[in-house]
Formats: C-alpha cells, sequence, structure tokens
C-alpha cells in the first residue's frame, strides 16, 4: 500500500503518524495541511491504492515556481525527520463496492422503483453499479491499520470534525472540542492530557430516537474516524482522536482552531512571543488555499 519516494522506504519506528478523516468541512484535511505547509514537511512516499477517487493535482504546498509545477495524487505521506513527525493527507472520497446485477435485472436494479402516476407506469432506471452499496472505507482503514503497526509508529493522531447540529445539551454548553482515547493509548498519554483539562467526547444513545438504547462513542459527519477508532482499539494501536463540533461553510478558522487545539499537546510550534494566543502562533497558509473557493469573479461581469 505505501510506496516510498526513494529507492529504500525510511524508518518510521518511533514516529507519531498524523492523519486527517475526510469528514465534515474537511476540517482534519486543512489542518494537516497548515502542519505540513508550516513545518515544510517533505514527501516521503504515497498510498497506491483502489479504494480511493484517483486525482492528480498541482504541488499543494509550492513555494516558488520552480516546485508548483510537481505533481501531488489522492494521498500522500510527509515527514519531518527530526520531530519525528510523520503526516499522512488524504485528498479524495472513498469508491463505493459496485453490485453485481442478477440474471432478472438486465436493465433495472435492486434500487429501482415504480409508480403509478395518471395510470402510467414510470419506471426509474438505475445504472449498474450505483444505488445503496458499502463504500472501500472499511478496507482502506484495515489496510492504513495494518501499515501503522508495520512501520511501528508509536503513536497515532487522527483530526476530525462532527456536525455541530447533532450536539446535545452538555456539548452546546462546553467547548467545541473533544478528544478519544484508545486503551493503549490512555496507559502514555492520559495524565498529560488530563492536564491540558480538555474534554473528552460523551458516549450517547447508539439509536437516539430510542430511550432505552445501549451507549456508544456516535461522531456524526466524522467519516472513518470511528472506525480507525474502533478498529485500533481491538487492535491495540495507540491512537487519539481530536475534533472540532462545525458546521460546512468557511472552516478555515475551524481547522486553525484545530491545529491550536493539537499545538496545546504537541507542542508542534512555539508562539512568537510570550502571549501564547493564537494569533501570535505563525501557521503558514498553503499557497493552493488561494483558490479554495474557486477563482474570482472576472471583471466582465461588471
Amino acid at each position: 500500500m505505501f510506496v516510498p519516494c526513494g529507492e529504500s522506504g525510511p524508518d518510521l519506528s518511533g514516529c507519531t503518524l498524523l492523519l486527517p478523516a475526510v469528514s465534515v468541512g474537511n476540517v482534519g484535511q486543512l489542518a494537516i495541511d497548515l502542519i505540513i505547509s508550516t513545518l515544510n514537511m517533505s514527501k516521503i512516499g504515497y498510498f497506491y491504492t483502489d479504494c480511493l477517487v484517483p486525482m492528480v493535482g498541482n504541488n499543494p504546498y509550492a513555494t516558488a515556481e520552480e516546485n508548483s509545477t510537481e505533481l501531488s495524487i489522492n494521498t500522500e505521506v510527509y515527514s519531518l525527520p527530526s520531530r519525528k513527525l510523520v503526516a499522512l493527507q488524504l485528498r479524495s472520497i472513498f469508491i463505493k463496492h459496485h453490485r453485481r446485477p442478477t440474471e432478472n435485472q438486465h436493465l433495472l436494479t435492486h434500487s429501482a422503483i415504480s409508480s403509478r402516476v395518471l395510470d402510467i407506469q414510470i419506471v426509474h432506471i438505475v445504472p449498474f453499479g450505483t444505488g445503496p452499496g458499502k463504500y472501500k472505507s472499511s478496507s482502506f482503514c484495515e489496510k492504513l491499520l495494518s501499515w501503522v503497526k508495520s512501520s511501528s509508529f508509536a503513536r497515532v493522531i487522527v483530526l476530525s470534525s462532527s456536525h455541530s447540529y447533532q450536539r446535545n445539551d452538555l456539548q452546546l454548553r462546553s467547548t467545541p472540542f473533544r478528544y478519544l482515547l484508545t486503551p493503549c493509548m490512555q496507559d502514555s498519554a492520559q495524565n498529560e492530557i488530563q492536564s491540558l483539562n480538555w474534554q473528552e467526547m460523551e458516549k450517547t444513545p447508539c439509536i437516539p430516537e430510542m430511550s432505552d438504547s445501549d451507549y456508544c462513542v456516535r461522531i456524526p459527519g466524522g467519516g472513518i474516524t470511528r472506525t480507525l477508532y474502533q478498529e485500533s482499539c481491538s487492535k491495540e494501536i495507540p491512537m487519539a482522536v481530536l475534533l472540532k463540533f462545525v458546521s460546512e461553510g468557511d472552516n478555515i478558522p475551524d481547522a486553525l482552531g484545530l491545529v491550536e487545539y493539537l499545538n496545546e499537546w504537541l507542542q508542534i510550534i512555539k508562539p512568537q512571543s510570550d502571549d501564547p494566543t493564537p494569533s501570535t502562533l505563525p501557521w503558514k497558509i498553503p499557497s493552493s488555499w488561494k483558490l479554495l473557493f474557486g477563482s474570482g469573479l472576472p471583471p466582465a461581469l461588471f
């Protein structure tokens, strides 16, 4: 799955792996962008996988015309050896599993819908390979965690987000940030996390509409976050999940808030003055963010 840029694979043992979940507002991905750009991390490899939609683009962290033409793809890995930091960036969405049509579904699939309107039979035709089906996210998580174990990472930190409109009353009255630790991670990081006065993600009813439902960790809009967390618990992988409750829109402030939340713990960068407020932290905005909302309006319109 992992393909190194050089002839030999890098030694990643003992490193901290930072990775995003493709979640609401793309906050985790934007946060990873900020970290890679600020620390000027070097690309060390990429993932060769059939789980993600293929894509290719220019260098998102270009600093000059000379390196702006370097290509980037859907899943790339960056490193800062001096800090034992590795960052995985996801730039694409998961592919759906295609289901083969049965013998009686030559033209209509399982999701075909028929109805009668004014005595006329109306049939909705769905192309093969569409309709209900599972995404390849589970397969990706399995391969990713297998790589994590084989590479002997010291710990994994997932940056994610969740729908703000699905918060309960307690969550509405408190900070928008939450964390989760796997049992393996609690042994090494629990005291440090508690000293930061962070708030752990609350367990809520698995089925919100049922009052007698069991309680579990729910992360609406969190993409693969819950799957990664649960699989890491069962595979005894030291993992922390840091997330923020957000809404879709301009999520740059949310990404800045999430990396500052992470920075409280890892101290990735130091404040430029004695005042440790977010405005004094020198986060470097990637050059690709200039077109985050598309190009400007053409003057000919006015």
